[in-house]
C-alpha cells in the first residue's frame, strides 16, 4: 500500500497549501482536522504496505490517539474559541493571500530541494516523507508570521507540528510508543491552553488580531 500512503502525504500538503490560501478561519480549522485524519490513517497505510499482516498494536494507538487529538479534539476547541469570540475571516493579514499562495509554492520546492540533500542513515517507508514533513513545517511558519488572528497561527503551530509528527512516522519503529504519544499530549495541552487565551483576548479586547497586543504599554 505505498501508494495509498504517498497519497495520503500529497493530500497532506494540498491541505496545507489550503489552510494558507483561504481567508475563512474555520475552513483553516476544518483543514487542520482533514489532516489530523490523514495523519491517523498515515501510519496504518506506511506498516500495512504489502498487506501481508495486520498493524502492530503500536501503530494502532500511535494511529488511534492522532485520530482524537488532532482530527477531534483539537478542532473542537478552536471551532469553539471561534464561536467565542465571533470572529469569522482573516481580515488584512501580515501578507496578501496572493503573496501567501506564491510564498507557500516556493516553500514546498524548497522542501523537496532539502530533502532531497537529505540522507536518511535507514530506508523511509516513503520517498516523500521527508519533503512532505519539511513542507508542513515550513508551511505551519508561514501560517504563524503572515497572518494576523490567534486562531490562525495555532492552525500555523499545528500544521508545523503535523510536519515534525510525519517525519517522526520514519521513526516509529525506533522510537518508544511512550514518546509519541507524549508528543500528542503536548499538542492538545498547548493548544488547550492557546484557546482559552484567545477566549480571553476577545474577551478583553473585542477582537483576536495579535497585532494590536503589540501597542499594549505597561
Amino acid at each position: 500500500m505505498s501508494g495509498a500512503a504517498d497519497f495520503l502525504l500529497a493530500a497532506l500538503t494540498v491541505t496545507a497549501l489550503y489552510a494558507v490560501a483561504t481567508s475563512r478561519l474555520a475552513a483553516c480549522v476544518r483543514a487542520s482536522a482533514l489532516q489530523g485524519f490523514i495523519l491517523a490513517a498515515l501510519p496504518l497505510a506506511l506498516e500495512w504496505r504489502d498487506g501481508l499482516a495486520p498493524p502492530s498494536p503500536h501503530v494502532l494507538v500511535l494511529a488511534f490517539g492522532a485520530l482524537a487529538i488532532k482530527a477531534v479534539a483539537i478542532p473542537a476547541l478552536l471551532l469553539r474559541s471561534i464561536r467565542a469570540a465571533g470572529v469569522r475571516r482573516e481580515v488584512e493579514p501580515m501578507a496578501s493571500l496572493h503573496i501567501s499562495i506564491l510564498g507557500a509554492a516556493a516553500l514546498v520546492a524548497l522542501a523537496f530541494w532539502i530533502a532531497g540533500q537529505m540522507v536518511p542513515p535507514f530506508r523511509l517507508p516513503s520517498r516523500l516523507l521527508v519533503p512532505v514533513a519539511v513542507a508542513n513545517v515550513l508551511l505551519g511558519f508561514l501560517l504563524v508570521v503572515a497572518r494576523r488572528q490567534a486562531v490562525t497561527q495555532v492552525v500555523g503551530y499545528l500544521v508545523l507540528e503535523n510536519g515534525v509528527f510525519v517525519f517522526g512516522l520514519g521513526l516509529a519503529s525506533h522510537q518508544p510508543i511512550a514518546v509519541e504519544l507524549s508528543v500528542l499530549l503536548d499538542v492538545l495541552v498547548g493548544v488547550f491552553v492557546m484557546g482559552i487565551a484567545i477566549n480571553h483576548i476577545s474577551q478583553a479586547f473585542d477582537h483576536i488580531d495579535t497585532t494590536a497586543l503589540a501597542s499594549l504599554r505597561e
